[in-house]
């Protein structure tokens, strides 16, 4: 049965090593190993798997997979690809000497993620160089990394969804072993660590899996290439080639949580889909390891089928990203309104996104031209992740500005205080903390002619409408990576080292704050003030309770609030001088007697507490 089959080469010791490979387009498989030069067949079983156990093949030993006797491929689940997707696979020792053994994860509520991109995130572009930087995410408040995907793509840069190799730790980011130590470093400081997985396609170049078998289907497309075949003849196995691989990422590398990218991009048409299937599996593994281990889904769809029960038809991931909370912010803090910015207006889809989550749920989008999404208003706040920027709402622009680029000073803070004082998971894009200059584009290293002129054209057409006086970045020219990279001195300079703190303040209000640190969706109280452009969140526990003013408009705004009673007191203000700002116009303490006018600076975040 399937079930007993490890994909790829377990190394067991007294060079003794198990090879195992599903191959049921071919009729004969033979290991190719390369030093000593020597050919081994493999022993044909069930539904088309091939095993074999050869004596003298020790770590670091290179080996091909030769199918019919003819064509020689790397091994499908390949545990590393030194030489890159064309070169041959080489054998591993899984051990580690591991120092969490006391660790257990961290609650899903406590999740405050900052996602990177190992290769741009340091000078040296490798998992080694991230471990003194965490430190300084420690301090910031951050709780969890999430590195966008690490399996073998081709060349050394590339953002990691054009990887062919799902259990291929990238080689020029240090390989298995670099990926051990960094994720060792993060649990001995209490960080967890996500990792960006794509089970919804496969990069074009050094792709050999349809060599061996029926991974893909021809039924459905996805905008990357072939869709995975996860409800067709043979899915069985392609179901479990793919859930085997979330499983090895949290059992060999001790990873707390796995972001499933684009999910909407898998289809499942079967009594079992595969998502639930995932979802049962790495839980199911999570409880025999007594550790957390969550799943995060990344949709565009608005559906919460992904993160409902069994029981209500839902597929039991724990977490689901909310573009809809982006967007809306977006346009109230730039303006713009091409794209899908054209479906949001102003404050009253903040406001929805604030008190639901999700602000299309069935209406009419313009443009998508169709009715979009459903509610989201009984899923519970922690299980919504926002931010004010993430990899592709930066990255897919042409010229892959971030929001520091793009705003004042006064709406970094604002936007800052919108996502860190919002009752969800909330989402760091690196550098974001400090206001990071450097653009974040599209990069890649193929070696295919035709592919990287086609990916040239690519860019150039999904940009034509927006620009006719020029053309994006030329995504295989390595000036493009090198002009991504982070310069993490900037964070102690003049006016990023005050948005750094604020940050910092913000953390450690919403720590602090039990009013704040409750995810809690119905403990809140939310009022829009559309010709004011101000947005008012009250949120309260048994013990305390805040009121926020957030002032997106350009003057500034006196309204008369009905509020509890009692005596509040100012914890934060954004347009104060120690933040750089012209200096606050809002009341330090004030007695309430159910009503009061506060007064806000324009563009700013006001804290009370009572």
């Amino acid at each position: 049965m399937s079930e007993k089959v490890t994909p790829g080469a377990k190394y067991f010791g007294n060079g003794r090593c198990e090879f195992s490979v599903w191959a049921p387009l071919a009729e004969r498989v033979d290991v190719h190993l390369l030093s000593p030069d020597r050919f081994i067949p493999f022993k044909t079983t069930e539904r088309g798997y091939f095993q074999a156990i050869i004596d003298g093949a020790e770590p670091g030993s290179a080996y091909f997979y030769r199918l019919n006797g003819k064509t020689e491929r790397p091994d499908p689940a390949s545990r590393y690809q030194p030489q890159g997707v064309h070169g041959p696979s080489q054998i591993t020792n899984s051990y580690f000497d591991w120092k969490d053994d006391d660790w257990s994860g961290i609650p899903l509520e406590e999740y405050i993620i900052y996602e990177l991109h190992v290769g741009v995130f340091t000078q040296e572009g490798t998992f080694d160089a991230i471990v003194p930087h965490l430190p300084e995410l420690k301090t910031l408040g951050i709780t969890a990394i999430e590195l966008m995907p690490v399996p073998q793509f081709p060349g050394t840069r590339n953002w990691g969804y054009d990887g062919v190799f799902l259990f291929a730790v990238q080689n020029s980011y240090g390989g298995p072993e670099g990926l051990k130590r960094l994720v060792n470093a993060c649990h001995e400081l209490g960080l967890a660590v996500i990792l960006d997985t794509v089970y919804n396609h496969l990069g074009p170049e050094g792709n050999c899996l349809g060599e061996f078998g029926p991974y893909f289907t021809d039924l459905y497309r996805t905008p990357w290439g072939p869709a995975i075949n996860f409800d067709g003849p043979h899915s069985d196995e392609v179901k479990y080639f793919f859930i085997q691989n979330a499983l090895y990422w949290i059992k060999e590398f001790h990873i707390d949580s796995l972001r499933l990218d684009a999910v909407h991009a898998i289809v499942d048409t079967s009594a079992m889909p595969f998502l639930r299937e995932l979802a049962s599996s790495v839980h199911e593994l999570g409880e025999q390891l007594k550790r957390r281990v969550s799943l995060f889904a990344e949709s565009d769809r608005n559906d919460t089928i992904f993160v409902r029960s069994k029981e209500s038809d839902g597929y039991c991931l724990d977490a689901l990203w909310n573009d809809d909370f982006h967007h809306a912010l977006h346009v109230l803090l730039t303006g713009e309104q091409s794209g899908y910015y054209q479906d949001f207006t102003g404050l009253n889809e903040l406001n929805k996104a604030f008190t639901e989550g999700f602000v299309y749920s069935g209406q009419y989008s313009a443009f998508r031209q169709h009715r979009h999404g459903i509610s989201s208003k009984d899923i519970p706040a922690a299980r919504l992740v926002v931010f004010a920027q993430n990899h592709d709402q930066v990255g897919n622009r042409m010229l892959g500005e971030r929001l520091s680029q793009l705003v004042s000073f006064e709406k970094l803070k604002l936007a800052a205080g919108v996502v860190l004082l919002s009752p969800f998971i909330p989402l760091l894009f690196m550098g974001e903390e400090y206001g990071e200059a450097a653009p974040f584009l599209y990069f890649t290293d193929n070696s295919d002619s035709e592919l990287i002129e086609a990916t040239r054209q690519g860019r150039r057409h999904k940009f034509s409408a927006f620009s006719l006086h020029s053309e994006p970045p030329d995504p295989q020219d390595k000036t493009t990576f090198l002009r991504c990279k982070l310069n993490h001195q900037l964070r102690h300079q003049g006016q990023r080292a005050i948005l750094n703190e604020f940050y910092k303040t913000l953390l450690k209000l919403r720590k602090d704050c039990p009013a704040l640190a409750q995810l809690n969706k119905e403990t809140m109280q939310i009022s829009s003030y559309e010709s004011e452009r101000v947005m008012t969140v009250r949120r309260w526990t048994g013990l305390e309770e805040i009121l926020i003013i957030f002032n997106f408009g350009e003057s500034h705004t006196s309204l008369r609030l009905t509020i509890p009673k009692g005596h509040w007191r100012k914890r934060l203000d954004s347009s104060e001088t120690q933040w750089m700002g012209d200096g606050s116009l809002a009341s330090e303490q004030f007695e309430s007697q159910g009503e009061i006018t506060l007064t806000s600076a324009p563009n700013s975040i006001v804290l009370y507490s009572k």
